[in-house]
This record gives C-alpha cells, structure tokens and sequence, in this order.
C-alpha cells in the first residue's frame, strides 16, 4: 500500500501538527470544559459507515468501537496527555482518534484502508473540528511503516502508540514498530483476550512463546483490563483486553541488550524461534543445530530445559555465550 497523507478535512488544506493544543482531558478521562466536540456513539459509527460506502471486513480485520467509554478508557490507561505524540494503528471510523485528540495530544493515525483514510479527517472536522490541525492520516499498511517513510517522529524523544488493533497481525505490528523505532517507548493497544495473554505471559506458563519473549527483550508488558464483545460492531466472537508495555531505558541494565557485553537482538531471536519451533523438545535436540554443548555450560543453562522455561535474560546469556565462542573459534556452527 501506498502511502497517502492527508492532514485535514477535504478542501480546508491545513497543515499536519499545527499549532499547540488547547484542549485536555481531566483526570477521569472525561473532557474538561475547555475541550471541544464529542465522540462516536453507535449511531455516529453506522452512519458515518453508510456515508463513506464502508463495511466491516474480514480481510482488514475490522470491528469499530461504539462506547465512548471504551475509547476514553483506553486513553486513560495509555496517560496520554496534551504533551504526547501518539501513533494511532488502524483508526478505522475514528473512534480512538478522537478520544486521543480530546486529551489535546498531537497524533499520527495509520489506516490500511483507503476509504477509511480519505474518510477520518472529515469525521474529526465533525465531531471535533478544533482538532483537525493535530491529526495526520497516513493511508499505509502499517508493517511497511519506517522512520523513512514516517518522519513526523523522527524528532521525538519519545512517542507512543495507542491502538486497536487487528487480530490478526497485532503481534507482527507491534515487534516490527518496536524494532524500527527506538524512540516508540510505551504502548497500549486493544487486542484479542488470547493474544494480551500470550505477549503478557511469563516463563513456564502454557501460553508463554515467541511473542513473550521476543517483547520482554524490549521492555515489559502487562494486562491491565478485558474488554467485552458487546462494545464492537459487529461484535467479534471473542472477547479483548489491554495490553500496556513500557520500553526499557536506553541505559538500563535490566534490558538485554545494555552494557558493553550486550546480546545480538537477531542471534537472540534466532535462537528464541529455534527453541519454541520445538517447543516440547529439550534445548540441547531444538537447538543442536546452532549451538555447541560446551555453549550452554559457558551460559550456565541446563540444555535438558525446554526453550519455554527460559526468560529473555537466559535467552540473551545463550547467544552472548554463543558469540563469545564463535569470536573465539570455538563453535563450528555460525548461527547467523
């Protein structure tokens, strides 16, 4: 998909991040007096749909918000204020969008969906036309996205992302923005209940896997709520719920890859995919390809373990081990 922005309504011009907000949300996530316009209730979102010639679709996986509750819910657990710069994925009808915009942030909304796209700034003139200038709409599908292709955060120290996100590629989503953009440092997203328990899952537990371990290299996750079906059209046949992440500091010697003697993000993920391709094989039969037995003795790792008992920080020690060797001239197998 290619990349199209629009940041205002059609045929107003104004330009994406205008001048500084003027409106914020209280403390209770409802809008302060100062805060200008609504956000989307059931009909607002059927009618908005029927305008723009939009349905639901499976292939994008689309099921839109229609409590305001939710999307102010959300925000509050995200603490965006006026001060942030929020990346929105997949704003669908603008549910979200407008309820981010309402705490006075200036954010950046990335829609797969052409008609949706051409569709949100003229929702957000609607409902909340004092926002239009805060908004940018990138028509892209969001793992094409890059610090190239997307520059409005290119200058942030750091920004975050708030997001309802597909199902389907929620995971993908969040581990390639969270390799691409280093300055992404928090999150909070709305996904299927099954997938926040598996990217909030801890070492040992049956749903502990590859995207557990691969987003504890970055920082750390947790559940913070369920979302009901009921708050969705159309309904989905599963239930949701938040997930919040927090990026480690770049300085913080909690995350793997900090300190002069840091792991190989790749090596690590490498190894962390190895393991849990086989899952209910011992490391030393899942990994015999790669690593050498005398590795894990350097690691202090018992190869007996199976991949899911190992945190992040063993899966780190493994190939800082196996890097150390291959420096050395010691494994045979260069795992790259």
């Amino acid at each position: 998909m290619e990349t199209e922005t629009t940041s205002a309504p059609t045929g107003k011009g104004t330009e994406a991040q205008a001048a500084a907000p003027t409106s914020q949300a209280s403390a209770d996530g409802h809008p302060t007096a100062s805060a200008a316009g609504r956000l989307l209730g059931a009909a607002d979102i059927r009618r908005i749909a029927d305008e723009a010639g939009v349905s639901p679709t499976k292939k994008f996986g689309q099921n839109f918000v229609i409590d305001p509750g939710t999307v102010r819910r959300i925000v509050r657990e995200a603490g965006v204020t006026a001060t942030d710069h929020v990346m929105e994925v997949g704003p669908g009808l603008g549910s979200l969008t407008l309820a981010i915009l309402e705490t006075g942030a200036t954010m950046t909304a990335v829609e797969i969906d052409p008609p949706l796209a051409e569709r949100l700034p003229d929702t957000v003139a609607e409902f909340m036309p004092d926002a239009a200038g805060r908004l940018t709409v990138v028509n892209r599908d969001a793992l094409t996205v890059t610090p190239q292709n997307m520059p409005d955060f290119n200058d942030d120290r750091s920004f975050t992302l708030v997001a309802n996100l597909p199902y389907n590629v929620a995971t993908p989503i969040l581990l390639t923005l969270l390799e691409r953009f280093d300055n992404l440092g928090s999150f909070l997203v709305m996904v299927q209940k099954e997938v926040a328990d598996r990217l909030s899952a801890k070492p040992g537990s049956k749903i502990y896997g590859t995207p557990s371990v691969k987003l504890a290299w970055y920082g750390t996750a947790e559940r913070v709520g369920t979302i009901g079906r009921n708050v969705f059209w159309p309904a989905p046949n599963v239930d949701s719920a938040l997930v919040k992440f927090t990026r480690y500091a770049a300085d913080d010697p909690a995350a793997p890859d900090s300190g002069p003697d840091a792991a190989d993000r790749e090596l690590t993920f490498k190894l962390i995919d190895a393991a849990f391709g086989q899952r209910r094989k011992t490391l030393h039969a899942a990994l015999k390809q790669l690593v050498p037995s005398d590795v894990f003795t350097a690691a202090n790792i018992d190869q007996t373990r199976r991949g899911e008992t190992l945190t992040i920080e063993e899966f780190a020690s493994l190939a800082k081990a196996l890097q150390a060797a291959e420096a050395a001239g010691v494994a045979t197998e260069v795992a790259r």
